[in-house]
């Protein structure tokens, strides 16, 4: 659920894998597909995506939380498939894996994405009442 933690213990391991020499880079959804679309186009773009093909890891926040449209989805498949077998990837998402499907516009897609994504992963679902919402309970 939202609020729970993700994105804060995500940044603290990719803030450790920095203080520690790794090559370490957290970026929100948006971000990387911002860098897929433009890296053909502009040279700090390009240089973005040099920096992230090149990490040693590399964390994706809200992962699948907005619809993937077709380009999106192939370019975020060919980056993601150009790095799974050399960088760790720590992703949070509020969606199942079984809801990916329907954020992009191709099943099969979806499928090979999530094949590469979960490849020897490890994954922690955290429950609970969102953070953010604690004191809030009077509006709703």
């Amino acid at each position: 659920p939202s609020g729970t933690g993700k994105t804060f213990i995500s940044a603290g391991f990719c803030y450790d894998a920095i203080r520690r020499g790794y090559k370490a880079y957290f970026r929100g959804m948006n971000d990387i597909l911002y860098c897929l679309r433009l890296k053909d186009h502009t040279p700090s773009a390009a240089k973005e995506f040099k920096r992230l093909t090149e990490a040693q890891l590399i964390v994706i926040d809200d992962i699948m939380t907005l619809p993937l449209g077709r380009e999106d989805g192939n370019q975020f498949f060919v980056f993601i498939n150009q790095i799974y077998e050399t960088t760790s990837i720590i992703i949070t998402t509020n969606k199942s894996p079984a809801e990916w499907a329907r954020s992009v516009d191709d099943e099969t897609l979806a499928t090979a994405l999530l094949d590469r994504l979960l490849f020897k992963c490890q994954l922690i679902q955290l429950h609970g009442k969102g953070y953010r919402m604690q004191n809030r309970q009077t509006i709703f």
